[in-house]
């Protein structure tokens, strides 16, 4: 039996449970948010600035998400005007060796990949 059979099978739920957090990790914007998060607590538009190509929208969705789920958590200053910072929470600072690890993976083999698609899509056009 696979170790992964072994965690999402008998331990688990049938694969419910990782299907519901790989939706949320694995959307395009929600590692990048968690990884400029690690270590540091953000305003809004300094978290924007530091993930190219992220729309307010797009961040406002995201930040809400991580939030809803206990991963960043959201402080509120009483200030004028308001001041806003989000900042990972303990659980979310546990996604952060895992999202590193995938992020290099995807460094090591993007080149490969994109060859492997390039041939595919040449026999199969």
């Amino acid at each position: 039996m696979s170790k992964y059979q072994k965690t999402c099978l008998i331990r688990g739920d049938g694969g419910r449970a990782i299907r519901g957090i790989l939706d949320r990790i694995a959307d395009k914007w929600t590692l990048l948010v968690v990884a400029t998060l690690d270590g540091e607590s953000l305003r809004f538009t300094e978290l924007q600035q530091r993930i190219p190509g992220i729309s307010q929208r797009m961040l406002t969705r995201t930040v809400r998400h991580l939030e809803r789920d206990g991963l960043v958590e959201r402080t509120v200053f009483a200030e004028v005007p308001p001041r806003v910072e989000y900042a990972l929470t303990p659980m979310g600072q546990t996604l952060i060796e895992p999202a590193v690890t995938l992020a290099e993976w995807a460094v090591d083999h993007n080149a490969d990949i994109e060859a492997s698609q390039a041939s595919y899509d040449s026999e199969n056009s």
